[in-house]
C-alpha cells in the first residue's frame, strides 16, 4: 500500500533555520531589537510559513509534499522558544541591573537631545519625571520651561547604542494645569539607558521631581518643592516654600530655605543648614544626621530615637551610637536607647530618657525650667553653674551619687541604692529629677568666671603751649 502521509521537502525547515540565524546575528550585533520586532511584526511569521507551504504545494506536487508535518510544527515552536529565551535574557539583564543598582557592562555613549521650550502660565505646577539619570532643576525669571537633555547608553558597540538611543526622547506635555517634563520611548526603562535632564523652570512654579535612580539638584525656587527619589542623592538650596523629600537610598542636603523641611523614608546622611522653618526627619537613616541653625526646631523620629527641639541655634548631630546637641534655646525632649547623649547649653525644659548609654548635660547658664534625666544600665552626668537655684531629687539603683554642691549630700541604703534630695541656692528654682540604675550619677558644679570690666580709656590731655619768650635788652 502506498504511503499517503505528507512529507516535507526540507525547503521550509532550511529557510526557518536560516532566517532564525540571521535574526539572532542582527540582534547580537545591535542592528535589530528582537523584542520590538516580535511585538510589531509577529504576523509575518505566519505569512512566511504560508508562502513557503504554498510554494511547496505548487511546484512540488509530484513529490507528494505540501502538507504541514509534525516535525515542521515542532521546528517552528522550537525556534520561537529559542528567540524568546534570547529576548528574555537580554531584557532580564537590564531589569535586574536596574533593580540591584549594578552598572551595565560595556562602553558609554552620549547623545544630545533637542527639546523645544514651552511657555507656561505663572505659578502653574511643573513635574519632572525620570527613570534613570541625574536631574538638575534651577529657577528662572523667564516664563518658559527649557530643557537640556543627554541620553547615555552603555553597550558593547556604538551601533547598538545608536539603535537603543533612537527610541528615546524627551518632551514637555500639559496635563491639566500641570506641565510634565519626562523621557519618552519604549526603552526608557532599560538599565542600559539613562537620561540626564537639566531643566529651567519659572521660579514661582510649584515643583515636583520623581526619579528611580539618579541624583537630584534643585535651587532658588520661590514655591513648594517636592522630591521623590528611589536611589540617589538629593540637594535642595535657596527655596522659600515648603520642602518635602522622600527617598529610599542616598544622602540629602538641604540649605538656605525659609519654609518647613520634611525628609522621610530610608537613606544615609542628612545635612540641613540655615532653615527658617522647622525640620522633620522620619524614617530609618543610618546617618550621620546633621542640622545647624533651624529656627522653628527639629523633629526626628526613627526606629530608635524620638527627638523634639523647639529651637536650634547651634548644632545637632546624630550618628551611630551618639547624639550631640549644642545651643538649643527651647525645650528638648528625647527618648532613645543605646545612644551616648551629650547636650551643651540647653535653654528650656529638658526631658531625656535613655537606655544602655551615658547621658551628659551641661548648662552654661542658670537653668530656669525643669530638668528630667532618666537612664538605665548607664550613668548620668549633670553640670550646673555655681549660682544656680534648684530643687533636686536623684535616685540611683545599685550605684553611687556624687555631688559637688554644698549641703547636697547623698545617702546610701544597705542594698546599694543611693538617694539625694534637697534645695540649693538662695532663690526659687526649677525641679531637677535624676534617675538611673547600674550607673553612677554625677552632679557637677560649673564655676563661671565673670570677666573683669574693661578699663576706662586713658584720656591724654595735651600740654599747653609754651609762653612766648620776651627778648632781653641785650638781645634787642
Amino acid at each position: 500500500m502506498a504511503d499517503t502521509r505528507s512529507r516535507s521537502s526540507g525547503l521550509f525547515s532550511g529557510l526557518v533555520l536560516i532566517s532564525v540565524g540571521i535574526l539572532l546575528l542582527l540582534h547580537n550585533y545591535g542592528r535589530l531589537d528582537l523584542s520590538g520586532f516580535f511585538s510589531h511584526w509577529w504576523p509575518l511569521l505566519i505569512i512566511f510559513w504560508g508562502v513557503i507551504k504554498l510554494f511547496e504545494r505548487t511546484v512540488g506536487r509530484r513529490f507528494g509534499t505540501g502538507g504541514i508535518t509534525g516535525g515542521e510544527v515542532a521546528l517552528v515552536l522550537g525556534m520561537l522558544a529559542l528567540m524568546g529565551i534570547v529576548v528574555a535574557v537580554d531584557v532580564g539583564k537590564g531589569k535586574l541591573a536596574g533593580l540591584i543598582g549594578n552598572d551595565v557592562s560595556g562602553d558609554s555613549y552620549g547623545f544630545d537631545v533637542d527639546v523645544p521650550p514651552k511657555t507656561i502660565p505663572a505659578k502653574n505646577p511643573v513635574i519632572v519625571r525620570n527613570v534613570r539619570g541625574d536631574i538638575t532643576v534651577h529657577a528662572s525669571d523667564e516664563s518658559d520651561i527649557r530643557v537640556s537633555a543627554k541620553k547615555n547608553v552603555r553597550t558593547w558597540s556604538e551601533n547598538e547604542a545608536d539603535r537603543l538611543a533612537k527610541a528615546v526622547g524627551v518632551e514637555i506635555s500639559k496635563n491639566g494645569e500641570s506641565f510634565d517634563v519626562h523621557p519618552t520611548g519604549s526603552n526608557s526603562s532599560d538599565a542600559r539607558i539613562g537620561v540626564d535632564l537639566d531643566v529651567s523652570v519659572p521660579q514661582k512654579s510649584p515643583l515636583t521631581v520623581r526619579t528611580e535612580k539618579g541624583d537630584v539638584n534643585v535651587s532658588d525656587f520661590q514655591n513648594d518643592v517636592s522630591v521623590v527619589n528611589q536611589n540617589g542623592d538629593v540637594e535642595i538650596r535657596g527655596t522659600t516654600g515648603e520642602v518635602s523629600v522622600e527617598m529610599k537610598k542616598g544622602d540629602a542636603k538641604i540649605g538656605d530655605t525659609t519654609g518647613n523641611v520634611k525628609i522621610s523614608g530610608k537613606g544615609g546622611e542628612i545635612e540641613a543648614t540655615d532653615i527658617t522653618g522647622a525640620l522633620t526627619v522620619e524614617g530609618d537613616f543610618y546617618g550621620p544626621i546633621r542640622a545647624d541653625r533651624v529656627s522653628k526646631g527639629v523633629r526626628l523620629v526613627s526606629p530608635r530615637t524620638d527627638l523634639t527641639l523647639t529651637g536650634l541655634a547651634g548644632h545637632l548631630e546624630v550618628g551611630s551610637g551618639s547624639l550631640d546637641l549644642i545651643d538649643a534655646p527651647g525645650n528638648v525632649t528625647l527618648r532613645t536607647r543605646d545612644t551616648e547623649i551629650n547636650v551643651e547649653n540647653p535653654g528650656g525644659k529638658v526631658n531625656l530618657d535613655n537606655r544602655n548609654a551615658q547621658t551628659t548635660v551641661r548648662f552654661s547658664n542658670v537653668p530656669k525650667d525643669d530638668v528630667t534625666l532618666t537612664n538605665a544600665s548607664s550613668g548620668i552626668s549633670l553640670t550646673l553653674p555655681a549660682g544656680s537655684s534648684f530643687d533636686i531629687v536623684a535616685d540611683c539603683h545599685d550605684c553611687d551619687i556624687e555631688s559637688e554642691f554644698n549641703n547636697l549630700e547623698p545617702t546610701k541604703s544597705e542594698s546599694g541604692d543611693s538617694h539625694l534630695t534637697g534645695h540649693y541656692g538662695s532663690g526659687k528654682g526649677p525641679k531637677i529629677t535624676l534617675r538611673t540604675s547600674y550607673g553612677n550619677i554625677e552632679l557637677r558644679r560649673n564655676t563661671v568666671s565673670v570677666p573683669a570690666p574693661p578699663k576706662p580709656p586713658v584720656v591724654r590731655v595735651p600740654a599747653p603751649p609754651a609762653p612766648p619768650q620776651i627778648p632781653t635788652e641785650t638781645e634787642q
